[in-house]
């Protein structure tokens, strides 16, 4: 937690004496929702006297700091001031001041303590040693009242003392909270991603439940992962306090605790809160997919005290209908869905958050929506207009609470003749599809065009990993690639001069727009931002699933990743080169340089290559190679991988090869290389290595993906150069005939080549 900074309040060093009446408080809490705090204060006794960043200074009797522990449903922690002090920032200074203050007055008899301490100086860098130099003036005070040294325990200390040091100033209190005050007691199975409790209160205060719940309004929760909105709700409705089953307050060990104040306290809590529950007329419904949410929201029910309030199902949101929800409204439909923190978990959160919209205007008109999201752009996916927002802070990311009326008329809108059109047309996607804007109709339309476009070629070749959009529309500067029932989007990222925001939204329209158009589930999309990649960064991992599959290109079968690398382990683009070295291989020696997961190594194997060397520096790809090569039964005393630099090894290579496929990196700095590759620059000196390992009559394939690549004259000049580079583009890449460059080089002496196939490609 982020502690706030202080006001210059004048603490004297004994105004919290026992006979003094008025205690000096702060109370912490998140940021973004101090005034509440505030009036929360106000309601339980306690006087407030200043709001700061997350917290807010007060007044208050014994009996008041104690039920702001009790009863406060948004703080972190009630600290009683003991002291403040100017002008420090050694720790002498500090030990000096915690050494002034009456401590016999706060700690009993054999109680042990702990410090916790926050801030930094100069002299002052480490917490520990804060924390240690407040200890040691604490020892000395009580040293001087004849008080033997106290032992310290920072697990479960009888007192907990507070010390915040701040532009100089040094205060000194005692945590009466003792465990943060959003720590109830009944979470102990968190689910993924929990929500702290005090936040969920407080998304529940600003979304106006408490007098919802006074009118028996229903409350439904339709991602409730392990139940926590549910439970705050239930238990405001109940009028049961949060800390009603909490064992122990930090009050519980300070000397100047009264215990008979405290034992009415909870008695009327106790009171209360058994009457709450029978009274309660408001119904909770959560659901979620996932059984062991389900069993942690159930578990966590249960050590609340209300499990009979509330009503779980195993169901997603795109599963909900009419006999889901058996409350009648109007309520309100709360909910903190995923934010989709990394690019490649947008796909799904897109569909989800356009299906929230749609359910709730189907199911929940006259409701209002409250949204809880650290990215406010999917929160537009919804379809609805927010009448409210409240900027908060969910951890350390920066949220919304989107607060949103879902009137009679959005249920209309959702019946619209183009809604209704398209889902006769049997697209996937939420129940009825929501009308689109008309850049995404075009999106969509663009989509269907390329698809009609390539049927044909699709079903004579059987190909099933194709391109099919690839920046068609400047708009929507994407390339969808298609892997059988699964899509690989790459985001091309975008120039200065366009709108980061108008972008993004851009790239959500395509991801909701492709789910729809292609019949394919959100969670088979893979997004990637596609951007000018230093060395073999292309080739670095971006995440650790281990999710692959394999496909079938021809005759071959490949392994793929879509979601780990940058790249999917295929470069679709390089298919036709791919059937070529098959078709030329037959009987020939192959080599494979700067080889990657070898997918040309097992096609010129599968048309027959006597034998066949891969090489590549990625221990990684290597892996993935010999795993293509065990997927296609091939030989490895036959087809061998060797993990080098390629460079090094044409230099030092005694072996002759009577087919080589060279296709290097447009640039590397890999550390793993002797020097920098530049495949302009360096492409000649490339090919001289790799000719020199040549069998006579032998065929170089030297490609590129440089789009503005020049072949060296010199090249040209020694050996004989055929630039094949327009016929190596399959129907699906001809609107991008500059992706790569392909070149047949061979030795300029008159050797007429015998194979029949390799003439065809001459």
């Amino acid at each position: 937690m982020t502690e706030p900074s202080h006001s210059s309040f004048n603490i004297s060093p004994h105004n919290n004496a026992p006979d003094s009446g008025a205690l000096d408080v702060l109370v912490t809490c998140p940021k973004g929702i101090e005034a509440l705090l505030a009036d929360e204060m106000t309601t339980l006794g306690a006087t407030p006297v200043k709001t700061t960043v997350a917290g807010v200074y007060a007044t208050a009797s014994h009996a008041d700091a104690y039920r702001l522990c009790l009863w406060s449903r948004l703080a972190n922690r009630v600290i009683v001031q003991l002291s403040r002090n100017a002008m420090i920032e050694t720790p002498e200074q500090i030990r000096a001041a915690a050494s002034r203050l009456d401590w016999a007055q706060h700690l009993s008899e054999g109680a042990t303590l702990a410090v916790d301490f926050h801030g930094r100086s100069e002299h002052i860098r480490h917490t520990l040693f804060g924390a240690q130099t407040v200890k040691d003036g604490i020892v000395e005070s009580l040293g001087r009242a004849g008080r033997e040294r106290p032992r310290v325990d920072n697990k479960a200390p009888d007192v907990q003392i507070y010390a915040h040091l701040h532009r100089r100033n040094l205060t000194l209190g005692i945590d009466l909270a003792g465990e943060s005050l959003h720590r109830r007691g009944y979470r102990r199975d968190v689910g993924h991603a929990p929500l702290k409790e005090n936040l969920a209160a407080a998304l529940l205060v600003r979304a106006g439940w408490p007098e919802r719940a006074k009118a028996g309004e229903p409350l439904v929760d339709p991602l409730c992962g392990a139940g926590t909105l549910l439970i705050e709700a239930a238990l405001m409705a109940a009028d049961q306090a949060p800390g009603l089953h909490r064992r122990r307050f930090g009050f519980h060990g300070w000397a100047q605790f009264r215990p008979a104040a405290w034992q009415e306290l909870a008695r009327e809590a106790r009171a209360r809160a058994s009457i709450g529950r029978k009274l309660c007329k408001s119904a909770f419904y959560g659901f979620d997919q996932s059984p062991a949410a389900l069993a942690a929201a159930r578990a966590n029910a249960m050590r609340a005290g209300i499990p009979a309030l509330l009503t779980l199902k195993g169901e997603g949101v795109a599963a909900l209908d009419s006999t889901s929800v058996e409350a009648k409204g109007p309520g309100l439909v709360i909910t903190n869905p995923p934010y989709g923190e990394r690019l490649g978990e947008l796909p799904e959160l897109v569909s989800l958050y356009a299906t929230i919209g749609e359910q709730a205007k189907a199911l929940f008109p006259g409701w209002t929506l409250a949204l809880f999201t650290g990215n406010p752009d999917l929160g537009h996916r919804l379809g609805l207009r927010a009448h409210r927002q409240y900027a908060l802070k969910n951890g350390p990311l920066d949220a919304k609470l989107l607060l949103m009326a879902i009137d009679q008329a959005d249920r209309d809108e959702r019946q619209a003749p183009e809604a209704q059109k398209a889902a006769g047309k049997g697209e996937s996607g939420p129940k009825s599809a929501a009308p689109v804007a008309e850049n995404a109709q075009m999106f969509a339309n663009r989509l269907r065009k390329n698809r009609r476009r390539l049927k044909k070629w699709l079903k004579q070749s059987g190909e099933r990993c194709y391109r099919l959009y690839d920046a068609d529309m400047p708009e929507y500067a994407l390339a969808v690639d298609v892997y059988g029932d699964r899509v690989h989007v790459q985001e091309y990222a975008p120039p200065r001069t366009v709108n980061p925001a108008q972008a993004q939204k851009r790239l959500f329209d395509a991801l909701e727009t492709l789910p729809r158009v292609l019949a394919v589930s959100p969670q088979h999309i893979y997004v990637k931002r596609r951007e000018r990649q230093a060395g073999k960064a292309q080739y670095e991992k971006r995440a650790a699933s281990g999710e692959r599959f394999e496909v079938a290109e021809g005759r071959a079968r490949l392994w793929v990743n879509l979601r780990d690398y940058l790249d999917t382990g295929l470069f679709l683009d390089h298919r036709p080169v791919r059937r070529m070295l098959g078709e030329m291989a037959t009987g020939k020696r192959f080599l494979n340089l700067f080889c990657y997961t070898a997918s040309a190594t097992v096609h010129a194997a599968l048309g027959g290559a006597a034998e066949s060397v891969s090489v590549d520096m990625s221990n990684t790809y290597l892996d993935w190679a010999r795993d293509n090569f065990a997927l296609n039964g091939l030989d490895r005393a036959r087809h061998r991988t060797i993990r080098a630099d390629c460079i090094e090894w044409l230099e030092t290579a005694g072996t002759e090869f009577d087919l080589i496929f060279m296709d290097p990196p447009t640039f590397s700095n890999s550390k793993k290389m002797r020097s920098s590759l530049d495949v302009q620059r360096d492409h000649a000196r490339l090919i001289a290595l790799a000719m020199a390992r040549l069998a006579p009559g032998g065929t170089l394939v030297f490609s590129n993906n440089q789009r503005r690549f020049k072949l060296d004259e010199a090249v040209s000049e020694r050996y004989a150069v055929d630039d094949i580079s327009g016929r190596t583009f399959d129907p699906d890449f001809a609107r991008s005939t500059g992706l790569h460059h392909v070149f047949l080089v061979r030795h300029a002496a008159g050797e007429k080549a015998t194979d029949d196939k390799e003439e065809s490609w001459a």
